[in-house]
């Protein structure tokens, strides 16, 4: 991203984090109007914080650090009662910044240097990579997730299975929570999504998508096609693409969608193992998982790449089988 892309994106930063600040100042000018108790105790308090301060760097006695420190909590005890009775369902201490991990600066400390923030880094994927692929997530949800679309006919003949399409989706979704509530946990497995078109795959990834974002992880999505090229553009020099490529390697949560549409080649085999190894190693201690989502049937899948490929797969990821007639045609009669 360019620096001029940076900048306008830190101005919204700057712009959210004042709206938030002015917001808290209003809402405690309303509860002074009506309160000036309460007003005395945020004054009384602000000048004994100063005072704690100056203090210390005179090299005060203990005794005074004591008082001082008694006073404090006992008008902290008097505002809160104040507070609880007046039923706020907000809090007057901090304003209600949309991240509270950076309170809406976009960078936060880390081994004692100043890093991006999770929310800044997935704003950049978003306008850098992740476009409209999941821009959605409003609708595309759990929350909007319909079992009904999917048939609850056992027809072994026709989807090669003992259990409907609709108890299979149930299952999967039992899978993908699992997934979402273990995310930290190294032993977990990754999503492999298969099935033909029109089967909820992408849905679902973007559900799992917005509940990992939730958790303020970030979230690539990118197509086969497209992600293989720009490692291989990276590698030959084409281009400078060295943060979409270490970005693949280190996001949270990597979705890789339409397995299978990219052409074939050795050096592509190497990079999608490569990526998919990496991945799974979690290097620098940092859990990263990956859903890959294919339209190929598992005997394509395993006749098409390469046993090093196919062996991380069946070893690391939990393969989800989708079947069923294409639901897309039965959304816009539910």
């Amino acid at each position: 991203m360019d620096n001029n892309s940076l900048k306008e994106i830190l101005k919204t930063y700057e712009k959210k984090k004042l709206l938030a600040e002015m917001e808290l100042d209003k809402k405690k000018e309303q509860i002074y109007s009506s309160n000036a108790r309460l007003r005395k105790i945020d004054e009384e308090l602000n000048s004994y914080a100063f005072s704690t301060v100056k203090h210390i760097l005179n090299s005060p006695s203990k005794e005074y650090v004591s008082n001082l420190q008694e006073k404090i909590n006992n008008l902290k005890q008097e505002k809160q009662k104040i507070i609880n009775s007046l039923n706020l369902d907000y809090d007057l201490s901090s304003p209600n910044y949309e991240c509270k991990i950076c309170n809406d600066t976009g960078f936060v400390q880390k081994d004692g240097s100043s890093v991006f923030c999770n929310c800044l880094k997935q704003k950049i994927f978003d306008i850098e990579y992740n476009k409209s692929n999941i821009g959605n997530l409003e609708k595309e949800n759990f929350s909007n997730f319909k079992f009904n679309l999917y048939s609850d006919e056992i027809n072994y003949e026709k989807y090669n299975s003992n259990i409907s399409p609709r108890e299979n989706i149930k299952n999967i979704k039992s899978i993908c929570d699992k997934f979402i509530k273990n995310f930290e946990d190294p032993d977990e497995k990754n999503l492999l999504f298969t099935g033909n078109t029109g089967l909820g795959k992408t849905y679902l990834s973007n559900c799992i998508a917005k509940e990992i974002l939730s958790q303020g992880k970030t979230v690539l999505y990118q197509t086969s096609s497209v992600m293989l090229d720009s490692i291989i553009d990276y590698k030959f020099g084409k281009n400078n693409s060295l943060n979409i490529y270490n970005n693949i390697l280190d996001v949270d949560l990597l979705i890789i969608d339409d397995l299978g549409t990219e052409s074939i080649n050795n050096i592509k085999f190497a990079e999608l193992f490569n990526v998919i190894n990496t991945r799974l190693l979690n290097q620098h201690n940092h859990i990263t998982k990956t859903i890959i989502s294919t339209n190929l049937s598992l005997k394509n899948l395993f006749s098409t790449y390469d046993e090093r490929i196919i062996s991380r797969l069946v070893g690391y990821y939990n393969i989800c089988k989708f079947f069923g007639e294409d639901i897309r045609f039965k959304k816009g009669s539910n």
